[in-house]
C-alpha cells in the first residue's frame, strides 16, 4: 500500500500548508511507508519557479506536475493555474493509484476531492480529506457572490459528497467539524487534527538573546508582530487603527513578517498615514522561525468573523511554540479566541475594537510580568497539545 498526498505546494516551499504537508510525508516515509507527492513545480511567493519534475526527497517521491504560472494576482490567471492543476493532479492519479492505496488530498487548490474522489473509486483506492478551509464558504464570506448562490450551493454539494463517500476527513478545528456535521457529514468519518509547529525547531528566545532582533535594529523597541500570510481572510482595519493610535508611541514597533494578497494594500496605507512605527519583513526560513517568532514581544492574529468554522489560522501554534502572548483581532466566540481564553496565553478584541486593541498593546507593554505569564502558558499548552509529534500521531491513527 502506498500512501499518495495532494497538494498543490511541498517541500522546499514555505507556505504554510507546505510545511504541514512536508512533515507528515517525511514522518510516514520515516515509518517505512511508501509515500509520493502529486504537487506543482512552484513556490508559493515564486509562480514563476521550476522545481524538478520527478525527484526523491528524504525517502518522498515527489511528482511536480505542469501548470499555468500565472500566479495569484490575476483572478483569471489563477483560475486557470487550478484548472491545470486539476487537470494534469488526475492524470498523475490514475497513473500512481493501485487498489488499497491511500489518496490524502487536500485544498490548495481549493476542491481537489472533486478530483481525488472519482479516481480513487476507480483505481479502488481510498480517499482521505484534509480540509484546511471550507469552499466555497470562505469565497462567499470575503465577497464572492456567485459563492452565495446558486453555483455556491453546487458546489458545496458535490463537495459534500465526495465527504460522505470517502474513508475519513480530517479538519483543523471543532467549529469546522460541526459545520460539516451540521451539513449531513457522518461525524465517525470526521477527525479534528490541529495544525502545528515543531518544538524542537521552535522554541522561546529571550529578546537579549535574539540576534535577529538586533539585526533588525529593534533591540530597544516594544515589538508588536504579525507572522506569516496577510490575505483575505485576515482583517486588518482594526489593526490599522491601532497602529494610527500608537503612531506617537516612539518605543512601539509593528512588524509585518511574510506576505499575501493584503500585504500591498497594507503597505500603501503605512505610507499614506505615514506610519514611521511600521515596518515589513520578508518570509523568514523555516529553521529560522525561533528567533524570527522570538522577535515580537506580542503577537497579532487577525480573522474575518464571517470566516469562523471555515479557516482556523495556523498562526497560533508557531507563537505558542515560541513563547510569546497572543492578541486575537475577530470573533470573541471563535475556535482561535476560545484557545486563548481558555489556556490565558494572549487577549481577545472584538473586530473593529480599535481603542480596545490599542489598549491591550499597551498594556503588554507596560506590565513585562504578564507578558511572560502568557508566554508561558503558551508554550506549556503547546508541548501538550499543539507540538509536531502529537498530531503527527493522530495521523498515524487516521491512517
Amino acid at each position: 500500500m502506498k500512501i499518495v498526498l495532494v497538494n498543490r505546494y511541498f517541500f522546499p516551499d514555505h507556505s504554510a500548508t507546505s510545511q504541514i504537508l512536508t512533515d507528515l510525508a517525511f514522518h510516514l516515509a520515516s515509518q517505512g511507508r511508501e509515500v509520493h507527492i502529486i504537487t506543482s513545480r512552484q513556490r508559493y511567493d515564486e509562480p514563476a519557479a521550476r522545481l524538478p519534475p520527478l525527484e526523491s526527497v528524504r525517502g518522498v517521491t515527489v511528482h511536480r506536475i505542469w501548470t499555468s504560472t500565472f500566479g495569484r494576482g490575476n483572478l483569471f490567471g489563477r483560475a486557470l493555474d487550478y484548472l491545470t492543476f486539476y487537470l494534469f493532479t488526475g492524470f498523475a492519479l490514475l497513473r500512481l493509484l493501485r487498489r488499497g492505496d491511500v489518496v490524502v488530498a487536500k485544498t490548495d487548490p481549493p476542491l481537489l476531492s472533486l478530483v481525488a474522489s472519482p479516481v480513487a473509486r476507480l483505481k479502488g483506492a481510498r480517499l482521505v480529506n484534509w480540509l484546511q478551509d471550507l469552499f466555497p464558504e470562505v469565497a462567499g464570506a470575503v465577497g464572492m457572490s456567485w459563492a452565495k448562490g446558486r453555483i455556491g450551493r453546487l458546489l458545496g454539494a458535490m463537495r459534500d459528497r465526495t465527504l460522505h463517500s470517502s474513508y475519513a476527513t480530517v479538519v483543523t478545528g471543532t467549529r469546522m467539524k460541526h459545520y460539516l456535521a451540521s451539513r449531513g457529514v457522518p461525524e465517525n468519518k470526521l477527525w479534528v487534527i490541529h495544525n502545528w509547529a515543531d518544538g524542537a525547531l521552535t522554541r522561546p528566545i529571550n529578546p537579549e538573546d535574539n540576534a535577529l532582533r538586533r539585526q533588525w535594529r529593534l533591540d530597544r523597541k516594544f515589538v508588536v508582530g504579525y507572522s506569516g500570510n496577510m490575505g483575505r481572510v485576515h482583517e486588518f482595519e482594526t489593526i490599522l487603527g491601532a497602529m494610527e493610535a500608537l503612531k506617537d508611541d516612539g518605543g512601539t514597533v509593528f512588524l509585518f513578517i511574510g506576505g499575501g494578497a493584503q500585504r500591498p494594500w497594507l503597505e500603501a496605507q503605512a505610507r499614506e498615514h505615514g506610519l514611521s512605527n511600521v515596518r515589513f519583513m520578508p518570509y523568514q526560513p523555516r529553521e529560522g522561525l525561533a528567533e524570527s517568532l522570538s522577535v515580537p514581544d506580542v503577537h497579532l492574529i487577525s480573522l474575518l468573523p464571517e470566516v469562523e468554522g471555515f479557516v482556523v489560522p495556523s498562526k497560533f501554534y508557531g507563537i505558542a511554540a515560541a513563547g510569546r502572548p497572543s492578541i486575537f483581532v475577530g470573533s470573541t466566540e471563535g475556535e482561535i479566541a476560545g484557545l486563548i481564553n481558555e489556556f490565558k496565553c494572549g487577549t481577545v478584541v472584538r473586530t473593529g475594537d480599535v481603542e480596545g486593541l490599542s489598549a491591550a498593546i499597551a498594556r503588554f507593554r507596560d506590565d513585562s510580568a504578564l507578558r511572560q505569564e502568557y508566554g508561558r502558558n503558551a508554550r506549556t499548552i503547546f508541548e501538550q497539545k499543539f507540538d509536531k509529534h502529537i498530531a503527527l500521531a493522530a495521523w498515524s491513527a487516521v491512517l
